[in-house]
């Protein structure tokens, strides 16, 4: 496993985590604004790690 998709993976579940609780409720002072940035983080890391994963070493 790569340092790229390692980056990813966790990106993807601190994302997913925050959206999970604020939607329960118990983060509900976290702006949408942050749940953006971490979504766009997690397509950005992705289409990196795909990408990287592509090229021929």
């Amino acid at each position: 496993m790569t340092i790229v998709f390692r980056t990813f993976l966790g990106v993807l579940l601190v994302t997913l985590v925050l959206w999970i609780l604020r939607g329960v409720g118990l983060l509900t002072f976290i702006q949408g604004g942050v749940l953006w940035l971490g979504i766009f983080l997690s397509i950005a890391m992705g289409i990196l790690t795909a990408w990287q994963n592509s090229k021929r070493w």
